[in-house]
């Protein structure tokens, strides 16, 4: 008898515990993620994490889905199509709030533009900006830091050049070696290989804009609702991606192998793009760098009418404070 009841105990304990487990994976909270440019270093960083349990271990479960640039991630964050946009351009969104579009900023994405890159092909007879006078020259989608990139580009050095959306890097590589486009973008670690090989000419980088060089350039975003409603899964969302940070600039392999295989490249390569082209500080969430020469910058370049203020600023950015 009492072998029966110990049996009894047990298999009610361990019925218990498999409830409790499966009440632990139903409670983990769903977020759409969009994100441009499926693979670049820092836009990568939520699917890392996804990947390596971080934001399962916070109680969420991304569902992560890649467009071709900033202006595509603002409009799903916009339409309430997605939860959290990660790296639109710090000028579109600027030009979206001051429209009324309900976008809140949850941090700082990229600061610094030195890993954007303008390029031609090996034997192009352009070999710098103010050669391009009547060219083509790339940015992803409208509102994207690319598409600010080139205003600024076009503002500063006074180009008579044609801005064109060409998406993202790799078909932007396709029309640039084909012919159809004059200049291309590119970030690393797509290009590196053509650059290596010599096949291609980098012209300018994202710091030839004075208007973006050692300032934020893309912003981590949720829509005002989502925030209103959801706000303690934001919260858990910005306290999983630092986490993912500092794992991924620790001395753990691990993430590097994770990114590596996600993007289909060596690990050598995965640890170049990271220290070559993104320091930790570069992807810092929660500073915005330069944020009130942006607002003029965004002013100059025509994103916005008028400089936003101190209690528009404060509406718009709503990083949530580290834990």
């Amino acid at each position: 008898m009492r072998v029966k009841k110990a049996s009894i105990y047990r298999g009610t304990l361990t019925a218990l515990a498999l409830c409790m487990l499966s009440f632990i994976a139903l409670a983990e909270d769903k977020l759409k993620v969009a994100a441009g440019q499926r693979g670049n270093w820092d836009t990568t960083i939520a699917e890392v994490g996804q990947r390596g349990g971080i934001f399962k271990k916070n109680g969420l479960d991304l569902e992560m889905l890649w467009t071709q640039g900033g202006g595509e991630t603002q409009q799903a964050v916009i339409s309430g199509s997605v939860d959290i946009g990660v790296a639109p351009g710090i000028m579109g969104v600027l030009s979206a709030f001051s429209k009324g579009a309900p976008v809140r900023v949850i941090g700082a994405q990229t600061t610094g533009a030195s890993d954007i890159y303008w390029y031609v092909p090996a034997n192009s007879p352009i070999r710098s900006l103010n050669d391009t006078d009547g060219k083509t020259i790339a940015y992803s989608t409208n509102g994207s830091s690319t598409h600010g990139i080139v205003s600024a580009f076009m503002k500063q050095y006074d180009l008579k050049a044609k801005p064109t959306a060409t998406g993202g890097p790799a078909p932007t590589l396709t029309q640039v070696m084909s012919g159809q486009i004059d200049v291309g973008w590119s970030a690393p670690p797509f290009g590196l290989q053509q650059l290596d090989e010599g096949k291609i000419r980098i012209i300018a980088t994202g710091d030839d804009a004075a208007a973006f060089k050692g300032q934020t350039v893309r912003l981590l975003i949720t829509n005002a609702a989502t925030l209103q409603n959801r706000k303690d899964v934001i919260d858990r969302f910005m306290t999983a991606y630092r986490e993912t940070i500092d794992w991924l600039y620790s001395n753990d392999p691990a993430p590097l192998q994770i990114y590596a295989e996600f993007v289909g490249i060596s690990v050598d390569m995965a640890k170049r793009v990271r220290n070559d082209f993104f320091p930790k500080a570069s992807v810092d969430p929660d500073r915005i760098v330069g944020l009130e020469t942006i607002v003029q910058d965004a002013v100059a370049l025509k994103y916005t009418a008028a400089p936003l203020s101190k209690e528009q600023l404060a509406e718009l950015v709503q990083i949530p404070p580290r834990r």
